[in-house]
């Protein structure tokens, strides 16, 4: 068993929640960036599980206004995922003595992965779960649907085990992707920088976001792409088909550090 560290980190002026899982110093260090509700408990078991089948260090970390780190002092901008993937994270990976990581990216967080890799950072290798590179009707009608959710049933409740101000947490997130301006967020242009191997993995029955967010990666990065689609699976490949993405993420991650 990897000994596990929890900890704070001051990146932009705010604390940030980090867990770290030793591994193999030789072996490329993986970071897990999570979904838009996410944080460091709602990854739950799966990245020590991938820690474990790899041997990579591996950090784990929840964004600002996330989990247990800062709450949000003001709405997120349009530009929320740009300023964590272009500031927020080479702060952090620079106080954290990381390069050249291995990125393991859930919705938003893939999103961030792919902007960062795309800007010029230095990234052995990026997996992209469920990612966004565009908005589509279908994210918005869902994002839309969360909130009558959040408003009339035990979701705040639920989502209170994850975040220190879980009210907070889920109207940042909605807010933003509910603005007309959010209509117009896209990251394509950031695609053919990315030179890393890229794992883009997909559940057919995604709630979020239709297979054109994965074709448009696999036509468009600068490197190698693979495209894991998966069955009986909607936006959370490591929840809902756990076995099959822990296989390949873990595969990549050898392959790769």
């Amino acid at each position: 068993m990897h000994r596990h560290e929890h900890s704070f980190v001051e990146v932009g002026g705010h604390r940030i929640e980090v867990r770290a899982i030793a591994g193999d110093a030789g072996r490329a260090p993986l970071v897990f960036l999570h979904e838009g509700l996410g944080s460091v408990a709602m990854w739950r078991g799966f990245p020590a599980r991938v820690a474990e089948l790899t041997g990579c260090p591996t950090v784990v970390y929840s964004r600002y206004g996330y989990g247990d780190s800062d709450g949000l002092a003001a709405p997120f901008a349009v530009d929320y995922m740009h300023r964590e993937a272009r500031e927020a994270l080479p702060e952090l990976l620079a106080k954290l003595g990381i390069e050249r990581p291995i990125l393991v990216g859930h919705s938003d967080g893939a999103s961030i992965a792919l902007i960062y890799a795309g800007s010029g950072h230095p990234v052995r290798g990026l997996v992209a779960m469920a990612p966004h590179v565009f908005v589509e009707d279908l994210s918005v009608r869902s994002i839309e649907a969360a909130k009558v959710a959040f408003e009339t049933t035990d979701l705040p409740d639920k989502l209170a085990r994850y975040h220190a101000d879980a009210r907070r947490t889920f109207y940042g997130w909605n807010d933003i992707w509910l603005h007309p301006d959010f209509r117009r967020w896209n990251i394509e242009a950031l695609l053919p920088a990315i030179r890393c191997p890229v794992l883009a993995i997909q559940g057919r029955d995604d709630e979020y976001v239709t297979m054109a967010q994965v074709e448009a990666i696999a036509a468009r990065v600068g490197g190698p792409c693979e495209v894991l689609r998966l069955d009986d699976c909607r936006h959370s490949p490591h929840r809902e088909q756990h076995e099959r993405t822990l296989e390949a993420v873990a595969e990549f991650a050898r392959t790769h550090a």
